[in-house]
């Protein structure tokens, strides 16, 4: 069989059969429209309102049954479950609560179980983001009932859940791709998160860190958006004050830092505890012989016995943060808070009732940091530590461990308390405990459920390897590509034939490529398959069953580029050409680019000492002992 050689500097013009324009090379990731981005942009924007709405409607469905349940009142104001006159009827509240969640999850949506952000992650990472619109009311309602009847969970958990399955919902309602559903779950998400607390930015991290697992400008812009308007109306449905408000906090010294510091690596240990017991407690529901149903109400009784002797662990509890972040609160209370908040907590997250697990974590966290404080001041007074100060960095730092969350933890108490002076103890106690939860724990408390249901949640934002590395990068390496070989025109299918049972047996590729006898330019491919057709008699020229197109990459694409082109045209190997003469200049296959990856994987793990401090003194040496002889 003749075969063109792989070099060939003359060139003439490709067979006229054929054609001149054959070869469809150069493919180009073609970018998103600004059009369609303007577009999620806005209906990012108009959700952020809706959503907002929701968030305000939420509030006041938890202050109607809170005012129902433990007062007897038809009322939106709001009330604190533990301010009740109700004696031992504070322990069957809750059970109702439970009861009725139970019915809704299993009549309503399985869905509306569980704290909003594992939910939110595992649509995004297994169901193109596509969530049950039903969630979208019952969610709200189920959690509403759930912290109303005294659930010790937080609002803002639901209105994630919520604000995400409205975000979802438009998508789906609308012709969008799977990402743009996801911009806009977590947009939605997000913006519900800002309508509640006011804290835009924190918001926007964490809809990098634990929803988009990306940072780029078409996701980017449609969430800040999102979170600007919700922050708007936050301020026009709530309040513009802080909404953690506490003492003001002078320049911490030195000294002040490392303690701080000390107080986060503490609350890392407090983190895994938490995390471990919370799924630790819902292995155990797992166990129990009644049916998943009757959970809630199984976990709303440990609630009720525990809120009737430490009433301040009874529903959403905002108040005790902010006496918290006073510090003012004395001992027993802390302790109250920290320990049996956590308990209650626990038990009532683990039966899978509607809840959340933010406001849980921001009272057990700032309670165990005032304590840690406390205990700070006692032993090294010279530390100069603040008590209000101790309980924030214990509240983010809880938060930063559990969630592994760093930068929302940090930028959340920021703009939850307005409190600049606070940056640098703030990122000292989440650093810290973000490291012992990172040593200590494979998942959070965000990820666990979803890991064991076989979901892989991103852990890192690596820079994309087959965008970073060009086609020139490759082929320049592959000095073995003179053994593939280009099947000249002149060839029947019957040489083909031949050759592939014989000197060819070792080719190792589905694709063929067709190139002129006298020229370096490609004008054809074809399957190795269509060779062997039973309805082919091999006297017909390769020329006549060949496709009369190519696919080519330039040395400019990357191997993202021509990952997608290699899908799109259905070849196993590209031929690689020049942009100005079109002339063949080198072959890049998929084995190729899936060795440059590996090296790439290769050159993380593989260490190497470039600088050797026992030559460099050897040199120093022998050069200063030179130095002195031409001196003496």
């Amino acid at each position: 069989m003749k075969r063109v050689p792989y070099s060939i500097q003359q060139s003439i013009p490709p067979s006229a059969s054929l054609g001149d324009n054959v070869i469809e090379s150069g493919f180009e990731a073609k970018p998103v429209p600004v059009k369609r981005i303007l577009f999620i942009t806005a209906l990012a924007l108009i959700n952020a309102i809706v959503v907002g709405v929701f968030a305000k409607a939420l509030i006041y469905l938890i202050n109607f049954f809170t005012n129902l349940f433990f007062f007897g009142a038809v009322s939106f104001r709001s009330a604190s479950p533990s301010d009740n006159h109700i004696g031992y009827w504070v322990i069957l509240i809750p059970v109702i609560g439970g009861i009725i969640v139970g019915l809704m999850a299993r009549y309503g949506s399985k869905g509306i179980r569980g704290h909003g952000i594992p939910e939110a992650m595992e649509k995004i990472l297994t169901e193109k983001s596509n969530v049950p619109p039903l969630i979208t009311f019952l969610k709200p309602l189920s959690s509403a009932i759930s912290i109303g009847t005294g659930g010790p969970f937080g609002a803002e958990g639901p209105i994630i859940a919520t604000g995400g399955a409205w975000g979802s919902f438009c998508g789906q309602t609308l012709h969008t791709t799977a990402r743009e559903r996801k911009i806009l779950l977590a947009a939605g998400a997000t913006a519900g998160m800002t309508a509640i607390f006011g804290t835009p930015f924190a918001a926007i991290l964490l809809a990098i860190e634990l929803l988009l697992f990306e940072f780029s400008p078409k996701s980017f812009i449609p969430v800040v958006v999102a979170c600007v308007t919700a922050a708007c109306m936050h301020f026009l449905l709530f309040d513009s004050a802080p909404v953690f408000p506490m003492p003001p906090v002078s320049v911490p010294d030195k000294n002040a830092v490392i303690a701080y510091a000390g107080i986060g690596l503490i609350i890392g240990l407090a983190s895994v505890v938490v995390t471990k017991s919370v799924y630790f407690i819902e292995d155990a529901f797992e166990k129990l012989p009644v049916h998943w149903m009757w959970w809630p109400a199984i976990g709303g009784l440990a609630v009720g016995v525990i809120g009737y002797f430490a009433p301040k662990t009874l529903g959403v509890g905002y108040f005790n943060i902010t006496q918290a972040l006073s510090g003012s609160l004395a001992v027993g209370v802390l302790v109250t808070l920290c320990f049996w908040k956590f308990v209650s907590w626990a038990i009532a997250l683990g039966s899978g009732t509607s809840g959340g697990t933010l406001a849980p974590l921001l009272t057990i966290g700032s309670a165990l940091g005032c304590l840690l404080g406390m205990f700070t001041q006692n032993l090294f007074p010279q530390a100069h530590v603040s008590l209000p100060l101790a309980a924030l960095v214990g509240m983010s730092a809880l938060f930063a461990g559990a969630s592994r969350a760093l930068l929302t933890a940090i930028v959340f108490a920021l703009e939850a308390t307005m409190q600049e002076n606070t940056f640098l103890p703030l990122i000292a106690g989440c650093v810290t405990s973000y490291m012992v939860s990172f040593v200590f724990m494979r998942t959070t408390i965000m990820t666990e459920k979803i890991t064991r249901r076989g979901v892989v949640a991103p852990d890192s934002f690596s820079p994309d390897v087959l965008k970073n590395t060009n086609v020139a990068d490759v082929i320049e390496r592959e000095a073995e590509k003179n053994k593939i070989p280009l099947i000249s025109t002149g060839n029947t299918v019957g040489d083909v034939r031949r050759w592939l049972t014989g000197e060819g047996t070792g080719y190792g590729y589905k694709t063929l490529l067709i190139a002129d006898e006298n020229s370096s330019k490609m004008i054809g491919a074809l399957d190795r398959d269509a060779v062997f057709k039973k309805d082919i008699s091999g006297m017909e020229k390769i020329t006549d069953i060949a496709s009369g197109s190519i696919s080519a990459v330039y040395l400019d694409n990357n191997l993202w580029e021509t990952v997608h082109f290699m899908l799109k045209s259905q070849q196993d190997i590209l031929p690689v050409i020049d942009r100005k003469t079109k002339h063949i200049i080198g072959i890049i296959s998929q084995a190729d680019i899936f060795k440059a990856y590996n090296e790439h994987l290769q050159s993380d793990s593989h260490r190497h000492q470039n600088i050797s401090a026992k030559r460099n003194a050897l040199k120093i040496i022998i050069k200063g002992k030179q130095f002195f002889k031409m001196a003496g």
